[in-house]
């Protein structure tokens, strides 16, 4: 069954001839240009031989966004690696590659995520929201875990070790597809292959029945009925039922996401912290440090998207999950190789007691590591399991609010400033939770709207630049243009939108970080409240401007909008991420009462686990019908993806603007705390946010 794409696989750059032997793909530029499957099938079959029967298609293009990649990376990287050599201790430079390498395998699989889950086992648009939300939820609630074994056990550096270790396996697991999910209609034992036909300007689903195709519909209660079936026909009079033959990797594949979680649960709490001890105390390289160092994630997160995005869309699943896997190897022998470099920070503080045997050769460190895989089994029945996570994190959720309430209430009685606080603690966790609901439906329902609503050309009509063409396979086509030799291919996949925020990030950081700078030193410095209201505000505009974008005819007879408007949307995303990013974990450990600081960071992490959770549930109302994968209406599917984002566009906006009115009446809760000369200025960590190990707060504060 054929799986959407913008263009189909014969119409893009052929690199391994591999990918020759895989199945055929329809596309939109192609069913336009009038060639059927055939004719693509034996155009991609001349190109393995290398035989000139491939005729216009015989061509080496090069991807748009990956020349562009290139250019931001030495305008920006250059700079970046001279500064880590020539001022900073030689640590960083490990950290630096290490953590951008395991940010681009997670970058990379996560891009990838939801079509994955659609396209290759055939999920139902609802389900793989819903996992999608479960995996992201879980990936934020084990670093709490991964954080307080490594400061209290093995230490930093070996929790480090043991989760590359982890994703490394994870990934290479990842790689491994199995066969394809197959949507069938059901009679008892019986099932009959079905399939997505395009007739005129609709697409018909149909069964084939001994060696025959026929129309059919599915009724409300999912019975299916089979248009010009025989009277004799046994089907005619059987009850005939949608079902999905499962993929003989999707075991597999939850296994590698159970590997993946928990390998985050130990290097991401701590990757961060190592780099916090590479400096001495009071050390003025310190801040510069971590900004270099949080360039190097952001980095790692484009170039996934960027790559991860276009091997596995255009390619296959496999090589765009492998080139992640091969990442987080290259970070994993890094991080081994530098050891010396790291100058004996981030061991044990409790060396010999770890080594000590507790069960005959079993000791402690041992026993960390085992319980890593046992806690790896425990996922891989946990994953799959949506409704599971969603009542552990409810139930964690009312156990927080309710300790916190109490705390408040009786532990801080008479003591207003410490009261205040807490409670001003809770609201900018509140609104965190509700920022990153909205902003991750990047990765779920703003992937899927990219590849089925989304004209995904950067250009309007093909051209010459400096000689040489560019434009998509269907402008080049029009255009007359040779695509024999070299030429510059505009079109992306939808995986590779994802590097819009990451890109934005790399442009925007150094200009958000002199304007906090340059209104802190006038003392005109927004406080916390008024940040993340702003922020909040941001994150709905851009679902908003989508919405008004298509309501003022910016569709096409495709129904598909301009790729425009998503580059607004994550501009405006990101630019929001940038007013929480200065306050985020600092405001906690400075608002929180010192005896539960930990407490509190671990609530902060939660609020962004709750977050994955309910973006997933959000995302499933933006779904809608398909069959093997594919949209069957795909006016319907922008329907429903511009009523969802106009809902939760204007609950962001409303969220936003009560954020900034209450800010008149609890700004001065933080008394003092966010005084100019307790300030800590603006950070940016991981895709804007900041992170830390929450074992001990001032690791990275």
């Amino acid at each position: 069954m054929s799986r959407p794409v913008t263009a189909c696989k014969p119409c893009r750059p052929v690199v391994l001839s591999a990918i020759t032997k895989r199945g055929a793909f329809s596309c939109r530029e192609c069913v336009e240009r009038g060639r059927d499957v055939d004719d693509r099938k034996q155009g991609r079959n001349a190109r393995a031989s290398g035989s000139d029967a491939a005729g216009p298609h015989q061509r080496v293009s090069m991807n748009i966004v990956i020349l562009l990649g290139v250019v931001i990376t030495l305008a920006t990287g250059i700079p970046v690696l001279l500064q880590i050599l020539k001022n900073h201790p030689r640590g960083l430079i490990i950290c630096f590659f290490a953590e951008m390498w395991e940010r681009f395998s997670f970058y990379g699989m996560r891009g990838l995520l939801i079509f994955y889950l659609t396209q290759h086992f055939l999920f139902s648009d609802s389900a793989a929201s819903g996992q999608y939300g479960t995996y992201g939820s879980l990936v934020y609630l084990l670093p709490l875990i991964g954080g307080i074994v490594a400061d209290r056990y093995i230490g930093t550096r070996k929790a480090i070790m043991f989760g590359a270790v982890l994703l490394v396996l994870g990934h290479g697991l990842m790689a491994f597809e199995g066969s394809p999910a197959r949507q069938v209609l059901r009679s008892g034992d019986q099932t009959y292959a079905v399939q997505l036909v395009d007739r005129g300007d609709q697409k018909v689903s149909q069964v084939t029945i001994d060696g025959q195709a026929y129309d059919y519909t599915v009724g409300a209660n999912g019975t299916a009925v089979v248009s010009g079936l025989p009277a004799a026909s046994p089907l005619a009079t059987a009850e005939l039922r949608t079902d999905v033959v499962k993929s003989t990797g999707q075991n597999w594949f939850f296994l590698a996401l159970s590997l993946i979680i928990m390998g985050v649960g130990f290097l991401k709490p701590n990757i961060s912290t190592l780099v916090g001890q590479l400096y001495p105390q009071g050390d003025p390289r310190r801040d510069s440090g971590f900004t270099l160092y949080y360039y190097g994630i952001n980095l790692g997160a484009f170039w996934a998207a960027v790559l991860c995005g276009y091997l596995g869309q255009n390619f296959g699943w496999g090589w765009g999950f492998g080139l992640a896997g091969i990442g987080m190897f290259l970070g994993l022998i890094v991080f081994w190789l530098g050891k010396p470099l790291l100058q004996g920070k981030g061991e044990s503080p409790f060396p010999e007691l770890i080594k000590k045997p507790v069960a005959g050769f079993l000791n402690r460190e041992v026993i960390i590591y085992l319980l890593g895989f046992v806690g790896v089994g425990l996922l891989f029945f946990i994953v799959p399991n949506h409704t599971l996570v969603g009542q552990g994190l409810l139930l964690s959720t009312i156990a927080a609010l309710g300790f916190i309430g109490w705390f408040i209430i009786f532990k801080l009685k008479g003591d207003k400033v410490a009261r205040e606080r807490m409670m001003l603690a809770m609201v900018l966790i509140f609104g965190s939770a509700v920022f990153f609901t909205l902003f991750e439906q990047a990765g779920s329902s703003l992937n899927l709207f990219a590849d089925r609503n989304v004209d995904l050309s950067l250009t309007a009509a093909a051209g010459t630049f400096l000689g040489i063409p560019y434009g998509t396979p269907a402008q080049m086509a029009a255009a007359g243009l040779p695509t024999t030799g070299l030429w510059i291919d505009t079109s992306i996949t939808a995986a590779q939108t994802q590097s819009f925020n990451a890109g934005y990030i790399l442009i925007f950081a150094p200009v958000f970080a002199a304007l906090w700078a340059f209104l802190g030193s006038r003392k005109m410095d927004p406080n916390p409240v008024v940040k993340f209201g702003l922020g909040i505000i941001q994150v709905g505009l851009g679902f908003l401007v989508v919405v008004w974008g298509a309501n003022s005819g910016m569709v096409d007879d495709a129904f598909r909008t301009p790729l425009v408007l998503l580059g607004l949307l994550y501009m405006l995303h990101t630019t929001g991420e940038l007013f929480l990013s200065p306050v985020g974990l600092s405001e906690i450990t400075k608002l929180s009462v010192a005896s539960i600081v930990s407490f509190m960071m671990a609530v902060w992490f939660m609020a962004s686990s709750i977050a994955h959770f309910i973006g997933g549930e959000i995302a499933k109302r933006v779904g809608t019908e398909t069959v093997g994968g594919e949209v069957t209406d795909p006016a319907a599917a922008l329907q429903s993806s511009l009523d969802t984002f106009q809902l939760i566009g204007l609950w962001g906006v409303g969220i936003g603007i009560g954020f900034i009115v209450i800010s008149f009446f609890i700004s001065k809760w933080s008394h003092g705390a966010n005084d100019a000369g307790n300030h800590p200025g603006p950070a940016v960590t991981d895709a804007g946010r900041e992170d830390g190990n929450i074992a001990r707060p001032d690791a990275t504060a």
